[in-house]
């Protein structure tokens, strides 16, 4: 199987390549991702972490298909250097808020798990970080409660209180993190609020 049918492989389960290092290949949730997702029967049993189930399904599918092993990020520990690899790729960097970005996903990044080749098979063209070219730069202000205020550093707690209080249920914890959707890039990926909120969902029930 060659790269251009792996990547339509990826395509039909609304994923796509993220980035490549050469032996790594990073396979994300594209825009149209959610639609397909909510109709799997991981979305429907009521079992617990059906996203990442639905991740290893899938991806231990095309990895058997093509001669690739299949690594999450959920695995663990000890856990694959995800983010390593992905600013390895030359499509990720990180944000003025400390997130990364990615060219095309901008900061809704939502890396499902990587196939990993025994021999270089792909590697990614080096793209330009779009944070350069963003004067405005509305990611590092748009945070209700400023918990992205100081450089590579997150304010969990109280971002946790802001999305427990009505303000917060109303716009980031039903729409999404409010920087990541007023990132130019972000906007222009068109991710569904369905998908977002889901997301918010699995972060408050995670520990702090």
């Amino acid at each position: 199987m060659n790269f251009e049918q792996i990547e339509s492989e990826v395509v039909s389960h609304g994923l796509f390549i993220m980035g490549s290092t050469g032996t790594i290949v990073l396979v994300g949730a594209d825009k149209h991702w959610w639609k397909i997702f909510s109709q799997s029967p991981e979305s429907k049993d009521d079992i617990k972490d059906p996203v990442d189930r639905w991740s290893k399904r899938v991806l231990n599918e095309i990895a058997a298909h093509s001669g690739a092993t299949s690594i999450f990020p959920s695995d663990g520990p000890p856990y694959a250097p995800f983010i390593s690899w992905a600013l390895e790729t030359g499509q990720f960097w990180q944000s003025p808020t400390g997130m990364m970005i990615h060219e095309r996903a901008g900061l809704m990044i939502s890396i499902r798990g990587a196939l990993q080749f025994s021999t270089p098979f792909h590697k990614s063209l080096p793209k330009t970080n779009p944070c350069h070219a963003c004067i405005d730069m509305p990611c590092t202000s748009a945070c209700p409660v400023d918990a992205l205020s100081n450089k590579h550093h997150y304010n969990v707690p109280e971002c946790k209180a802001y999305l427990k209080s009505a303000s917060g249920g109303k716009t980031c914890m039903s729409l999404g993190c409010e920087a990541r959707r007023v990132c130019p890039v972000s906007r222009s990926f068109g991710r569904v609020n369905q998908q977002s909120a889901f997301h918010m969902q699995a972060f408050m029930r995670a520990s702090t």
